[in-house]
């Protein structure tokens, strides 16, 4: 029998249910078991895709070209798995397939309700994840905060699954947060309390409360959490702030939690064995260097728009040994403030990611401008390319006004340009290049050097692209493209031989890294960081 762990969240969003249901999906593969993960978005958007990232983080990306949940990004890189668009629902997905189904006629002469009908879709859909890669678990995370109008349909689902699938397949999780008061310095677990008695009238009895605090909770707040919780005191662990949050599985692993869970849903586990996991905790907590990058964007105020970056950096840094200081600088300064760029001096590398739109782009530029004149390590990803090309136009090749038509569609040389197959397209949604897309990549350069192979996959999530028709000019001025699509039409991968380290790529690696096992292009550039830092003199390209 498949297993179902559904992971519930009370007092505020964020408080880390996503790391939790990430961790707990460790703790079972450590033993030997197979997790999938579905997470339950109640907004009403069919996808992430059309959200900015101040309204809800990064938009991750994965092989089948979803624009999904960010948190599927941690459960990848945790879980090492290539989820689908199907393991995201939202309540816009949920609603569309009832009502398309409607249309068709499936419940004719019935009346279509929450429940059954909403509630039937959301239980078919997370059985479905389960037959997707034949799981032995499937941990289904309600995005949201009890209590939330917008997300009770999805707990309706998840109460009739434990009667539908039994108790002893089904285990409730719910995380909340016990705040400690700055004035008193003492743990308050009414928060957490109101949170599970909200749960409970809705007909949920969590089987395993986690505290979500920044320091382990004392012997009295454990008691009281059980004791209002309803639940043993074995049942009660705490995720507390950690070095990194590739410690979590770990410290919940410590306090008895895997084994909790096992035992409640008789699950016959091997040995664990956390080996390779703690060997990149360790690398992560115990770095030999360190290196300062400048993260030069447009969504430098919200850092969880930037998650899957950040952690790539850091995957990188981990297989260097190295720890990575981030700044999120926001672009626009640099506009504001010319002067400001030389401040980049005192970062051993620049990063200028993915954003899209005019704002904040030409302190992107000058950001790319000064990494290229001043020899500073430079890594572009996606619209950070277009932009390294628009750079490379305007103070290399002569083409002043150079731009892209997405900033300016009347630039005279627009050297990005949207692709053809994107002329005429009305609905934003689902519509850009998404995906994973092979690409090819130019034996002796850098990009080849770096991923070992002529052909690589790599994720997608675009309209624009470099315009052919500036190819040459562009080249003949020393700009090399040596990753290409597979009918040549589209430009991947950009490099300057004679800098220390200037690559960019239309495609975005971090989807893709994962921890022990970082993405190329993201591992070369904190490499070439640490070793020009250490006056290591450019490394040969194979």
């Amino acid at each position: 029998m498949v297993k179902y762990i559904f992971v519930t969240g009370g007092v505020l969003s964020s408080v880390g249910k996503g790391i939790l249901t990430s961790s707990i999906g460790k703790m079972l593969q450590a033993r030997g078991l197979k997790p999938t993960v579905v997470k339950i978005d109640p907004y009403v958007n069919i996808d992430a895709g059309t959200m900015n990232p101040y309204m809800h983080g990064e938009v991750f990306v994965t092989d089948d070209g979803g624009e999904t949940d960010l948190d599927l990004g941690w459960y990848e890189r945790f879980l090492d798995l290539s989820l689908k668009q199907e393991n995201n629902l939202t309540t816009g997905t949920i609603y569309k397939s009832v009502i398309e189904k409607e249309r068709h006629g499936d419940f004719l002469g019935r009346c279509v309700q929450i429940v059954p009908h909403i509630t039937n879709e959301i239980k078919n859909r997370i059985r479905n994840a389960a037959k997707m890669v034949n799981a032995d678990i499937v941990l289904t995370e309600v995005g949201g905060t009890v209590g939330d109008i917008e997300g009770l349909p999805f707990l309706e689902a998840i109460r009739q699954m434990r009667v539908e699938e039994g108790y002893e397949n089904t285990f409730y999780v719910h995380v909340a947060l016990v705040p400690i008061l700055d004035v008193t310095g003492e743990m308050k677990t009414k928060p957490l309390q109101h949170s599970v008695n909200e749960l409970r009238r809705i007909g949920i009895q969590p089987d395993t409360i986690v505290a979500r605090s920044p320091t382990m909770i004392d012997a009295e707040a454990l008691r009281k959490i059980a004791l209002f919780g309803t639940i043993p005191e074995s049942a009660v662990f705490c995720s507390y702030n950690a070095e990194t949050v590739y410690q979590v599985p770990l410290i919940l692993d410590k306090q008895g939690m895997g084994d909790f869970i096992c035992q409640r849903l008789a699950l016959k586990c091997e040995s664990k064995d956390f080996s390779a996991w703690q060997q990149f905790v360790d690398a992560m907590i115990h770095p030999e260097h360190e290196v300062k990058i400048a993260l030069v964007g447009k969504y430098a105020g919200l850092t969880d728009s930037y998650v899957s970056m950040t952690e790539a950096l850091r995957h990188g840094g981990a297989a260097c040994k190295t720890k990575v200081c981030i700044s999120y600088l926001e672009a626009e300064k640099y506009e504001r403030e010319p002067q400001c760029i030389k401040d980049l001096a005192n970062f051993d590398g620049v990063f200028v990611p993915y954003g899209f739109g005019p704002r904040g782009t030409e302190g992107k530029i000058a950001a790319a401008n000064y990494a290229r004149e001043n020899d500073v390590p430079f890594l572009g990803i996606c619209y950070g390319f277009q932009l390294a090309v628009i750079e490379f136009a305007r103070n290399v090749c002569g083409l002043k006004d150079a731009n892209s038509t997405e900033i300016n569609p009347d630039s005279p040389y627009p050297v990005i340009d949207l692709m053809p197959e994107q002329r005429g397209i009305e609905i934003k949604g689902a519509t850009m290049r998404l995906g994973a897309h092979k690409v090819v990549l130019q034996k002796g350069t850098l990009a080849y050097s770096m991923f070992g192979q002529e052909e690589i996959h790599e994720r997608h999530r675009h309209r624009f692209e470099v315009n052919l028709d500036y190819l040459d000019v562009l080249k003949s001025n020393g700009l090399c493209f040596t990753g290409k699509s597979s009918d040549g039409r589209r430009m991947e991968t950009l490099e300057l031989p004679d800098k220390y380290f200037y690559f960019a790529s239309q495609f975005h690696g971090e989807f893709k890294s994962r921890p022990g096992r970082p993405s190329p292009e993201y591992f070369g550039f904190i490499q070439a960081c640490v070793n020009k830092k250490l006056g290591k003199p450019k490394a040969p390209i194979s």
